[in-house]
């Protein structure tokens, strides 16, 4: 779902263990080099297959180094399709797993002047490699949140609300009162989407697979702010038409599934509306009808958030001051948005933490092998491994 991998000017820290980095410049951390726990692999394929526990030497520190003590990192759909090798960008092997998380600063070159010991911090860029206990990256690598945020809201920041809010501001001139609709809509992404456009004065509808816990998701969905809580069998309905007679027809739709599920967001689809398609679940393609296009006018766009950094710089998204985490890229304010309402819709975990839960059987299956692994992992390092819920 999400770009990864090394973006100019960073590291690339799954080469640490074969590289030692003098230091050159004075800096706090130990003259003796210490080892650190990792999930690598060597080559693409199945994750239970190529994944693999290992020990790997910390590199030293050098002057604008920074040494991180891993907090918690996310388990997401795209790791696994980045180690399956079918991803947008892939990282040089052997690359340690993992693209999102957050650590704690232990010690800082002499040339370091952004962040200090005690910091949390998180990647700055995809294809950092968070699947290990510790490291050594260069700062620039590194953006510092503040760390009286829930262990679990850091870990997961950099990539699904900021996803959010970029579709939310960058394809429909969306105001105060205006609906948009989405699938997958209890996964990251789409919990970050029910928030934010809370906060903005949006109304949601939100498209949700059966399931017999339906009401307690419905509940959950609502409480965060979501306006209506769908399935995709009642989107389906002939009597949906009678639904969208009493409101207006949504500008912007959000499509994270593919297939039949996306071809529904688009019948219901205003006029010169956009469907975003940021994600294939269904590993189905998107199917838009030619009347769609052509009477309605309809707009099919894609996102993908590494791109969005390539385009931008990264004056756009680096947090320019340090204060509450916003929900645009990063740490940047929303505009236009009442900031007690920001703060009271900050994007929550889902769940508390867990390990291996996926969007399909399929992705439980190939990583059904490492659940030992994971848990050694986290048992040997206290390392807390959580993953993104689209069921």
């Amino acid at each position: 779902m999400w770009g990864r991998g090394a973006l100019l000017g960073t590291r690339t820290p799954s080469l640490a263990w074969g590289r030692g980095w003098s230091a050159a410049a004075p800096c706090s951390a130990p003259a003796e080099p210490s080892r650190v726990r990792a999930l690598i692999y060597g080559h693409h394929g199945d994750p239970a297959k190529v994944v693999e526990l290992k020990n790997l030497e910390l590199a030293a520190v050098g002057g604008s180094d920074v040494h991180v003590k891993m907090l918690a990192a996310p388990i997401n759909p795209s790791d696994i399709n980045m180690i399956q090798g079918n991803y947008g960008l892939l990282p040089k092997l052997p690359a340690v797993g993992g693209n999102e998380g957050v650590g704690q600063v232990v010690a800082v070159g002499g040339s370091v002047t952004g962040v200090k010991p005690g910091d949390w911090v998180i990647p700055a860029n995809a294809g950092l490699g968070t699947w290990r206990t510790e490291a050594v990256f260069s700062e620039e690598a590194l953006i510092g949140v503040p760390s009286d945020i829930p262990l679990q809201s850091a870990a997961t920041l950099g990539v699904n609300p900021c996803t959010a809010y970029r579709m939310l501001m960058d394809f429909e001139q969306l105001q105060p009162g205006d609906w948009v609709i989405q699938n997958a809509s209890n996964s990251g992404v789409g919990q970050a989407v029910i928030q934010i456009a809370a906060a903005l004065g949006l109304r949601t509808i939100n498209v949700v697979r059966d399931r017999p816990d339906l009401q307690e998701l419905t509940d959950r969905l609502k409480s965060l702010g979501a306006e209506h809580v769908l399935t995709e069998e009642e989107l389906r309905k002939h009597e949906m038409k009678n639904f969208f007679k009493d409101m207006p027809q949504p500008r912007l739709a959000l499509n994270c599934v593919g297939g039949k599920s996306s071809t529904e967001l688009l019948r219901h689809l205003a006029p010169g509306g956009t469907m975003v398609t940021y994600g294939g679940m269904a590993k189905q393609p998107v199917i838009a009808s030619v009347s769609q296009l052509i009477f309605k006018d309809l707009k099919l766009r894609g996102f993908w958030l590494s791109q969005w950094k390539k385009d931008h710089s990264p004056g756009l998204w680096v947090p320019r001051q340090s204060g509450s985490v916003g929900l645009s890229p990063h740490n940047c304010p929303v505009q236009g948005a009442d900031p007690h309402a920001v703060r009271s819709h900050r994007p929550r975990p889902a769940h508390s933490a867990r390990l291996l839960r996926g969007p399909t059987a399929g992705l439980r299956a190939c990583l059904g092998s490492l659940n030992a692994a994971l848990r050694v992992f986290e048992a040997d390092s206290h390392h807390v491994l959580i993953a993104e819920e689209l069921e």
